[in-house]
């Protein structure tokens, strides 16, 4: 059984068409990265993927189950970092962990004991009795990572989890993500760092104007190159010409 099944998916916001057809599959146990162009429709088929934004059309099946029919079953197996995370900023990161685990139907005992261990794993063991709201930005992406993981989901969904996280706290969420997915568990993530993506992933897809231009293992996708040659021959995307711009970086005195 596939991790991920995304068949026929549709989204459109008044006459604008956000997401346009997509069919993608996940391999269990894959580290599957989702890049693509600003407005290209990452967030919005993440949001759909993950039951936070109704689509038009088509469906999506996490862990075998519908995300729209069966969504208590769906939702018990995904954990999710969405894009502007939002969380409750007056519980210290211990209260929001053992929160967290019991609305996701941990025992608290439970609960507590996972929220101590993923604290020390993301070093954030000395930010626990710290309010979130005084959370620094790699702060709060490893505590929202923290709240995803801590049910042991069959399916992670993270949305732009490296962004404006600082180097060592990067280096630690990667680590994490590493060990989950060799444990046979799944990870999905939309990323514009191709560098990272490369890096990390197995699994790759390219979207473009609400359509995926390419998907597949990685090496396939990059077919010799490096992974940004790759997607920018997919997106066509072009420097200025050689005429254009040639007043920048001259002085007039």
């Amino acid at each position: 059984m596939d991790a991920v099944e995304i068949r026929g998916l549709v989204r459109r916001f008044g006459d604008t068409v956000a997401v346009a057809g997509v069919d993608l599959t996940v391999p269990q146990g894959s580290f599957f990265g989702l890049v693509g162009p600003n407005g290209a429709g990452k967030s919005t088929l993440l949001s759909m993927a993950t039951g936070l934004v109704r689509p038009t059309a088509g469906t999506v099946r996490v862990a075998g189950h519908d995300v729209w029919a069966d969504p208590v079953a769906a939702k018990a197996r995904s954990g999710v970092l969405p894009e502007g995370l939002r969380l409750f900023e007056r519980l210290t990161g211990r209260e929001l962990l053992g929160f967290t685990g019991r609305l996701r139907g941990l025992p608290g005992a439970d609960a507590d004991a996972r929220a101590d261990e993923l604290l020390r794993v993301l070093d954030l063991a000395g930010a626990g009795e710290t309010l979130v709201a005084d959370y620094s930005t790699g702060m709060r992406k490893k505590i929202g990572l923290a709240a995803a993981l801590l049910h042991n989901p069959a399916v992670l969904f993270l949305d732009e989890p490296f962004e404006a996280v600082d180097p060592v706290s990067a280096r630690v969420i990667r680590d994490v993500l590493e060990r989950y997915t060799r444990s046979g568990s799944t990870v999905v993530f939309s990323s514009h760092a191709m560098e990272l993506v490369d890096r990390l992933c197995d699994t790759v897809a390219v979207l473009h104007r609400g359509s995926v231009v390419a998907a597949g293992p990685i090496g396939s996708v990059r077919a010799g190159r490096t992974l940004e040659d790759a997607f920018l021959a997919l997106v066509g995307a072009d420097g200025p010409g050689d005429g254009e711009l040639r007043w920048l970086g001259s002085s007039s005195g």
